[in-house]
């Protein structure tokens, strides 16, 4: 088999055991020091659930990495050691960056951070990313933008960044939400740096990808009663948000520089799987500045919010919104050949808001109907 197919599966194999083993733990410490996510107005959830569970995200993926370089250099397979040399610069800030999130975000999630301040800390993890040698140099045509000069790619590549950040830390509303729009995501971004021959990020990828698959049991499936529920917090969400704003930009620098092997926009491949929570946020913060002037400012208005308005369970809700995000996704990639990527993204914003607009009407003639038969 080839060696960075085992590499591959053996990093998603070794993060969902790591994962496992480790969230138990992170429950029973939560537990015995009542650190809790307290269920209130804004939330669905009911009984106290421990929301630390993005604290097992970085530590198992650093160490399924290291762990794979070391086995590797043990069995005198120097592969993945000249691979990571070569990316060392992207990797080393990547990294630097994905642990001063990691560091805020538990700091959020244990005592509190004004969004300000993670604010700041966002903009700061998005220039480390810059010095590792990630940004828009190109726009592949969106907007009919091609080459951007450094001066106006850089400021945007933060822009970027910060919001994709953001965008997965608010989707994070339902259980499964975030953690199933990401492992979509990672699904896609995995397959496409394999099939590029990025072999290093498709290991972090599917490194990733392990990492939420025993987090969404115990996130989905588990009992509260038991003890066995958990919510990722402000450390999973940012953190994750972070990794895949950072695969996002090098798949979309990679697939430009081998277009020749996979023939798909770059610009569409690296961020249509993101497309739902990065349009979803943009709706929500108009909205907010239209209502109160703070976009910060939490409310009920996120696409999952509407769904569940309508009646739909909160599971069916995620599976749809997943479900949703996957086929845009492939829609958007096999079209790409042959339709302009404009048209595209205009396309999917009109039938967002479309979708938006009827799902509104939908609920205020719902609200309607059990006021009159009250």
């Amino acid at each position: 088999m080839n060696y960075w197919l085992i590499n591959c599966i053996a990093a998603f194999l070794i993060s969902v055991f790591f994962a496992g083993v480790l969230i138990p733990q992170i429950l029973l410490v939560a537990f015995r020091r009542n650190l809790f996510d307290q269920p209130d107005e804004r939330k669905i959830h009911r009984g106290a659930v421990p929301r630390l569970g993005g604290i097992a995200f970085t530590p198992v993926i650093c160490s399924v990495l290291a762990l794979l370089l070391g086995v590797s250099t043990l069995l005198g397979r120097l592969e993945l050691c000249a691979y990571m040399a070569r990316n060392a610069a992207t990797l080393a800030f990547g990294f630097c960056s994905l642990f001063t999130l990691y560091l805020v975000g538990m700091s959020d999630d244990l005592i509190g951070v004004r969004y300000r301040a993670k604010f700041i800390m966002q903009i700061l993890c998005a220039v480390l990313l810059l010095a590792g040698g990630l940004w828009l140099n190109s726009l592949h045509g969106v907007l009919w933008i091609h080459t951007l000069p450094w001066w106006l790619g850089m400021p945007l590549t933060v822009i970027v960044i910060v919001y994709i950040v953001n965008a997965i830390n608010l989707i994070d509303g339902i259980d499964g939400l975030a953690s199933g729009l990401a492992a979509a995501a990672l699904i896609i971004y995995g397959c496409a740096f394999f099939m590029i021959g990025r072999y290093v990020y498709a290991i972090l990828s599917f490194s990733t990808l392990g990492v939420l698959v025993p987090f969404f049991y115990y996130n989905v499936f588990g009992d509260v009663k038991k003890r066995k529920k958990i919510f990722m917090g402000d450390t999973g969400s940012l953190t994750m948000g972070l990794l895949l704003s950072f695969l996002s930009l090098e798949l979309y620098q990679a697939s430009a520089d081998t277009s020749e092997l996979l023939d798909v926009n770059p610009f569409i491949l690296a961020f249509t799987p993101l497309l739902i929570p990065c349009m979803d946020v943009v709706r929500v913060f108009m909205r907010r500045i239209r209502h109160h002037g703070n976009p910060f400012l939490p409310d009920k208005t996120h696409i999952h919010h509407k769904l569940l308005a309508l009646g739909i369970k909160p599971r069916l809700c995620m599976v749809l919104i997943v479900a949703i995000a996957l086929v845009i996704s492939a829609v958007n990639i096999l079209l790409s050949y042959a339709v302009n990527v404009t048209l595209l993204l205009v396309v999917d914003v009109l039938v967002w808001t479309l979708v938006n607009i009827w799902l509104s009407r939908k609920i205020s003639s719902h609200d309607n109907t059990i006021s009159a038969a009250k």
